[in-house]
C-alpha cells in the first residue's frame, strides 16, 4: 500500500510504470494457466520481469523524508509526553484538595510541574462541580443581583429623606459716591444739613445727610453655614407597581436559569466522567491487545524457527502489533484529554488531575415509559418557566414605560437653619460722605425656614418616544411565546432522542455481551489451534480483531446506556431554584435500582442483575512471560 501511494504521488511517470507493472503481472498469471513443461520457466521470467519493473518504479518515485525501517524493528517506547498525564492515581482526592482556584489567578509553573493524579467517584465529581463550576458561580451572582434589584424597586414605596448641608466664606468691598445731596426729599431733619443742634448748641447735619460729592468705602468678610432636611414621597405613581412586578419576574427568571444550569452541569459532569471511564477502558483493551500481539508473535517466531510457518506469518504479526500499538498511543492521548476535560468542568486546582475511581457499570433501565417521561419533563421545567418569567417581566416593563404618560403626584417638605458672621473693616469717608446704612464691626445672625407642598407632573407630549418604547417591549413579550414553543419542541426532541438511544444501547449491550463471550472462546480456540499447527495466522488475526471489536462494542454500548440515562435524567432531575438551598447529587431517577443492577439481559424484560461491563482493575494483568508496564 505504501508503494502504491508513492506511485500515485510520482505523477504521469509513476502511472505509466504502474500500467507496465500491471501488464507484466497479468502476463505472468496467464503463463501459470498454460500447460506444458515450459510453464515453470515462463513463470520465472515473469517474476524476474516483475522485479525489474519494481526496481524501475522505485527509481522513478522520489525518496521519502525518512528512511524506511527494517523489516524486523523493535517496537518504539511510548511517548514520554503521554506518560505523566496517564500516570496512575495516587489515591482518593482529600477533602479541601479540590477547592476552586481564585477566579482571577493564573496557574504557576510550580503548580503544573507538581501535578498529581487523584481518584474521584461520580458523586464526588458532582459535589465538586456544584461547588466549583465557574458558570454556576456566575449564575449564583446573577440571582443575587436580581434580588438586589427587587429590593431597590420595593424601596420606591417609601419616602426619600435627604440631608442638606453647606458652608462658605468670602470677602467683598463697597465703594459709594453720592453726586447729589439727599436733602431735597423733605423727609425730616435727619436728611438735612445743619438741621440739628449739637452738644455745644452748634448746628450739625442730620445723621443720614449726604452732601453732593460725598464718598464712602468699606470691606466685609462673610461666613455662612446652612443645614436642613428634605422629604420627597410619591403619592401617586403608576409606574411603581409594574416596576416591582417586573423585578420580581426577573428574579424568578434568574432562579429558573440557575435550576436549569444545575441540570446542565450535572449532565456535563456525568458525560465527562463516562467519557473518562471509556478512555480508561480503551487503554486497557489496546494494552491487552499489544500484550497478546507480543505473545502471538513469540509463538510465530517459535513456529517459524521449527519450520512450521512461513516468514509471512511473522511479518503480518509485526504489522498487527504496530497497528495495535498505534491505537494504544491514541488511546493514551484520548485519556489525557478526557482527564483534562473533567478537570475543566469541575474547575479543579491546576495541580490536580482527576481519575475515575468508579468501575464501569451499566445504569438501570429508565423507570418511565416515553409518555410519562415527556409529561414529567414538561411539568415544572425550569427552561420553560424561565421563558414565562421573561415574558412576565417584559409585560410589566411595558406597563411601567406606558405609565410615564400618566400623572405623577408627589409630596415634598424641607426645613433648614442657617448662621452668618459679618465682619466690617477698613471703613473710610471723604467729602462729607457717609454710610448708606448703619455700619457695625461684627454682626452675627441666624435663622431657619421650612416649606411643604405638592408637585404634579404630567407628560403631555414627547413625539411618541414613550409609546414607542412601550410598543417595543410588548413586541418582545410576544416573541417569547414563539421561544416557548421552540424550546418545548427542543425538550421533546432531546428527551425522545435520549429515550430511543437508551433503549437501543440496552439492546446493543445485551448483544455485545454475547459477542464478547463468543469472541473470547473463539480466540482461545484459535490460539491453541495455531500453536498446534491446525490454523493459520490469518485465522488468528481475524479472530483477534473480532475480539477487540467486540470488547470495544461492549464498552461503547455500556457508555451509551449511561450517557443516554444521564440525558434522560437531565430533563426530569428535581433541582432547587434557590442558590442557598442544599444540593444533593442524584445519579438515578426515583424508583430506579442502583447502577450495575440494570435489567439488560433482554430489551423490555426485567432480568437478573447484570455484571459490570468491564472489570474495575487499574490495568490489565500482564500476559504470561511479559513484564507489567
Amino acid at each position: 500500500m505504501a508503494r502504491m501511494t508513492r506511485v500515485l504521488r510520482a505523477g504521469p511517470r509513476g502511472l505509466a510504470a504502474l500500467s507496465l507493472l500491471i501488464g507484466v503481472v497479468g502476463s505472468g498469471l496467464q503463463a501459470q494457466t498454460q500447460p506444458g513443461g515450459a510453464d515453470t520457466q515462463r513463470l520465472e521470467r515473469s517474476w524476474n520481469a516483475l522485479d525489474a519493473q519494481l526496481r524501475a518504479l522505485d527509481a522513478l518515485i522520489p525518496a521519502e523524508p525518512e528512511s524506511a525501517p527494517a523489516a524486523i524493528t523493535p517496537a518504539a517506547p511510548l511517548p514520554a509526553g503521554l506518560l505523566a498525564p496517564n500516570a496512575a492515581a495516587r489515591g482518593p482526592l482529600a477533602p479541601g484538595q479540590g477547592a476552586a482556584p481564585p477566579p482571577l489567578a493564573l496557574p504557576q509553573p510550580r503548580q503544573i510541574q507538581q501535578g498529581v493524579v487523584q481518584d474521584l467517584s461520580l458523586n464526588q465529581a458532582l459535589s465538586l462541580g456544584f461547588a466549583n463550576n465557574a458558570d454556576l458561580q456566575a449564575q449564583r451572582e446573577q440571582v443575587a443581583a436580581s434580588l438586589e434589584e427587587l429590593q431597590s424597586a420595593l424601596g420606591t414605596y417609601w419616602p426619600r429623606i435627604l440631608t442638606l448641608a453647606s458652608g462658605n466664606t468670602g470677602q467683598s468691598s463697597i465703594s459709594a459716591n453720592t453726586p447729589l445731596a439727599n436733602d431735597t426729599w423733605g423727609v425730616g431733619p435727619q436728611f438735612a444739613p445743619n438741621s440739628l443742634m449739637g452738644a455745644n448748641n452748634q448746628p450739625v447735619n442730620g445723621a443720614f445727610y449726604s452732601p453732593a460729592g460725598g464718598l464712602y468705602y468699606q470691606n466685609n468678610s462673610v461666613t455662612t453655614g446652612t443645614a436642613g432636611l428634605q422629604l420627597d414621597y410619591a403619592l401617586l405613581d403608576f409606574a411603581r407597581t409594574p416596576s416591582v412586578q417586573a423585578a420580581r419576574a426577573q428574579l424568578r427568571q434568574e432562579r429558573n436559569s440557575y435550576a436549569n444550569q444545575l441540570r446542565l452541569l450535572q449532565l456535563q459532569i456525568s458525560e465527562a466522567y463516562y467519557q473518562l471511564q471509556q478512555a480508561d477502558q480503551t487503554v486497557r483493551i489496546f494494552d491487552a491487545a499489544v500484550r497478546n500481539d507480543l505473545l502471538i508473535l513469540r509463538d510465530a517466531l517459535d513456529l517459524k524457527q521449527a519450520g512450521l510457518v512461513p516468514r509471512l506469518d511473522v511479518m503480518r504479526r509485526r504489522a498487527i502489533e504496530a497497528s495495535d500499538q498505534e491505537s494504544l498511543i491514541q488511546a493514551l492521548a484520548d485519556r489525557a484529554i478526557a482527564r483534562r476535560q473533567l478537570a475543566t468542568v469541575l474547575n479543579l486546582p491546576p495541580e490536580v488531575t482527576p481519575s475515575a475511581s468508579d468501575p464501569i457499570s451499566a445504569m438501570p433501565r429508565w423507570p418511565l415509559n416515553l409518555e410519562e417521561s415527556l409529561l414529567s419533563a414538561y411539568r415544572g421545567n425550569p427552561e420553560l418557566e424561565a421563558i414565562l418569567a421573561t415574558r412576565e417581566a417584559l409585560a410589566r416593563q411595558r406597563d411601567a414605560a406606558a405609565a410615564a404618560l400618566l400623572p405623577k403626584l408627589s409630596l415634598f417638605a424641607n426645613g433648614s437653619g442657617y448662621g452668618t458672621n459679618l465682619n466690617t473693616f477698613d471703613v473710610s469717608t471723604s467729602s462729607g460722605g457717609c454710610c448708606p446704612i448703619s455700619v457695625s464691626p461684627v454682626v452675627n445672625s441666624n435663622g431657619y425656614d421650612w416649606s411643604m407642598g405638592l408637585t404634579l407632573r404630567w407628560l403631555m407630549f414627547d413625539a411618541g418616544t414613550t409609546s414607542g418604547r412601550a410598543k417595543a417591549l410588548a413586541k418582545r413579550a410576544s416573541a417569547t411565546a414563539q421561544q416557548y414553543a421552540a424550546q418545548r419542541n427542543t425538550i421533546r426532541l432531546r428527551l425522545e432522542t435520549a429515550f430511543f438511544n437508551h433503549e437501543a444501547s440496552l439492546a446493543k449491550l445485551s448483544s455485545a455481551r454475547r459477542g464478547v463471550a463468543a469472541a473470547l472462546e473463539a480466540f482461545r480456540d484459535v490460539r491453541l489451534r495455531y500453536q498446534t499447527g491446525l490454523s493459520s495466522e490469518v485465522d488468528v488475526s481475524v479472530t483477534q480483531e473480532r475480539l477487540i471489536a467486540s470488547l470495544v462494542q461492549r464498552l461503547n454500548a455500556t457508555v451509551g446506556v449511561n450517557v443516554s440515562y444521564a440525558r434522560l435524567l437531565r430533563e426530569l432531575l428535581p433541582v432547587p431554584r434557590d442558590p442557598a438551598a442544599p444540593l444533593t447529587p442524584r445519579i438515578t431517577a426515583p424508583g430506579s435500582p442502583a447502577p450495575g443492577l440494570a435489567a439488560v439481559g433482554e430489551p423490555g424484560r426485567v432480568g437478573a442483575a447484570a455484571q459490570p461491563a468491564n472489570p474495575p482493575a487499574r490495568g490489565p494483568a500482564p500476559a504470561p512471560g511479559q513484564r507489567p508496564r
